[in-house]
């Protein structure tokens, strides 16, 4: 087992590092929440974290942990960009400090300084928001500590492994813990960077050795372009200032005024304010107004040696147009209007998987496509689609292997009859009965694993789902024992009607209500059409009252027919 971690290993665990979150920085990049312009947060960890890795490379084989953790501190204090990046830097700044001295780290001593590298990180934002990468360096923080143990005694290799699982588990809940996330569909993306950066030290530690760098010189140049492009606004779900600041202040010895100051005032002109400090520089990141008067004030501190100042609305603006033009281009080939006798269109399947699935609603179709879907097919409860719509919609999936979503009991069956008639690609129908397992067997698909894999964690995902549904009746009937009148607003559990009501929000409330127990960790109510914004709020709020203030509850608009609403219970 490895005792302690030597210089030469923290040294290589670093570009090992860099070269992972460099190999998949474009799968970061499009973690991106829409409209927030921050589409190259793996770009700025990427080049962060570069700057330290392009450091490491000048150090000997005899460097000392303590030296070789903060020459990568310093290198990514001056490398960041962005709010992740400067995150990054701080997080390694407490292990820097931490290691400061020792020739090898022990497991203490890599528990401990990891924590003071987050409790920098909260401190250095003003408003730490949890759901972001701050909560997943938080939560492996702690596993590390757990895995330590009360005597200290495990190997730093037990540890590290403890702390990766536990970022990879925040992760997993930072849609719970952030409702942005949870609308898009998407994890933290700076949250994602830096389980890829812990992966990458994890290989060294293991004895995997180096993860191999992929990136060509050209991938690099591009990569260093993209570095000055970068809009940052992670901690912010809406623009409300311009421009994004950023500089780097040269400290004057002889100014004794502490950067504290520097945030304060910076806080009184603007929002999403990063400042932090070494004995020779000080980085800051504000969204202002004004960046003259940041500026102005930076200088009391010191010269200014780098200031990049860039326009978010504007970068907003571009980035509106350019998603409304991916959406119309999206719901064009998702209801492709071929004649009859008309040949569909067929995509070269050049990607490894890609995803069909079914969904009826503005909302729900778009909520598919963000979580990943390459086509959604019109269709679900009264519009079930065929087994030609479903092949057409395979055909037109750029892919090796297509995994259909029906999202409906009743559409199963027709997408399994489209497996023999698929010849230059690979279907796997995931029997998915609700959108609700829909949704959850996309969150399970991880490109990292094989088919196998992640079949079955699609599967698992879908079944550990309760789906409620809120409806209405469409004629007068009877069931089990009860008199059901046209108009009536029912409410189903798992597909087996259990409420009669007059108003969907109360039926709403006594499904979810029935579905919750001391495992519920998260609801989400999708509601459709007849349904107001106002109306969904009210459920949400009627339900908060008699549930848990442990279960996040988030609410969504669907935009779906025939469903008031629909329910995911977890």
């Amino acid at each position: 087992m490895l005792a302690v971690i030597q210089g030469i290993q923290f040294r290589d665990a670093i570009i090992s590092a860099s070269n992972n979150i460099a190999k998949y920085k474009k799968q970061v990049n499009e973690l991106n929440i829409f409209p927030v312009p921050d589409g190259d947060t793996g770009s700025n960890m990427s080049m962060t974290i570069g700057a330290a890795a392009e450091e490491m490379q000048k150090l000997p084989d005899n460097v000392s942990a303590g030296e070789a953790a903060k020459r990568a501190a310093s290198a990514m204090l001056r490398g960041a960009r962005g709010n992740s990046g400067v995150i990054l830097s701080l997080l390694f700044r407490g292990i820097g400090k931490g290691l400061e001295g020792v020739e090898e780290a022990s497991a203490e001593r890599l528990v401990s300084s990891l924590e003071m590298g987050v409790e920098a990180a909260y401190k250095a934002v003003m408003r730490p928001t949890e759901g972001t990468m701050l909560t997943v360096a938080r939560v492996a923080a702690e596993h590390g500590r757990e895995a330590l143990g009360a005597d200290g005694a495990a190997e730093p290799l037990a540890v590290w492994d403890a702390i990766c699982t536990g970022a990879a588990e925040a992760l997993e809940q930072t849609p719970e813990l952030l409702p942005v996330l949870k609308r898009a569909g998407v994890i933290d993306a700076g949250g994602q960077g830096l389980c890829l950066i812990l992966e990458g030290m994890y290989a060294v530690f293991s004895g995997s050795g180096i993860i191999e760098s992929t990136l060509t010189e050209e991938e690099r140049a591009e990569e260093t372009a993209e570095f000055f492009r970068n809009v940052a606004a992670e901690f912010d779900s809406v623009i409300n200032f311009t421009y994004c600041t950023e500089f780097i202040v040269g400290r004057d010895p002889e100014v004794t005024q502490d950067p504290l100051e520097l945030r304060l005032f910076l806080e009184t002109i603007g929002d999403c304010v990063v400042v932090v400090d070494d004995e020779e520089i000080i980085k800051t990141h504000v969204h202002t107004e004004d960046p003259g008067l940041a500026l102005q004030k930076a200088l009391e501190y010191g010269q200014l040696l780098t200031v990049k100042i860039e326009n978010m609305k504007e970068q907003h603006r571009k980035a509106a147009e350019e998603n409304e033009a991916r959406k119309a281009e999206a719901a064009q080939s998702a209801q492709p209007e071929a004649e009859p006798d008309q040949e569909p269109t067929v995509a070269e399947p050049t990607n490894a998987a890609g995803f069909v699935a079914v969904a009826a609603g503005e909302g729900l179709q778009g909520l598919f496509r963000d979580l990943g879907c390459d086509v959604v097919v019109s269709g679900g409860q009264t519009m079930n689609p065929s087994t030609a719509d479903i092949l057409a919609a395979v055909l037109a999936t750029p892919a090796k292997r297509v995994y259909v979503l029906p999202n409906n009991k009743n559409i199963i069956m027709a997408a399994e009859q489209a497996i023999p008639l698929v010849t230059d690609r690979e279907l796997v129908v995931i029997p998915t009965k609700t959108i609700p397992q829909g949704i959850s067997a996309m969150l399970a698909f991880d490109a990292d694993n094989d088919h196998e894999a992640n079949q079955q964690a699609m599967l698992d995902a879908a079944g550990g789902v309760d789906t409620g549904l809120v409806t209405f009746a469409a004629r007068d009937s009877e069931y089990d024992g009860s008199t059901i009148h046209q108009g009536d607003v029912l409410g189903l559990t798992n597909g087996k009607m259990q409420y009669i009501e007059k108003d969907p929000v109360a039926a709403c409330v006594k499904v979810t209500r029935s579905f919750v127990n001391k495992r519920t960790s998260f609801i989400t109510l999708i509601y459709g059409e007849g349904i107001t914004a106002e109306q969904a709020e009210a459920a949400r709020a009627a339900l908060a009252k008699k549930i848990s203030d442990d279960i996040e509850i988030t609410v969504v608009e669907g935009g779906q027919p025939v469903y008031y609403f629909i329910i995911s219970v977890e």
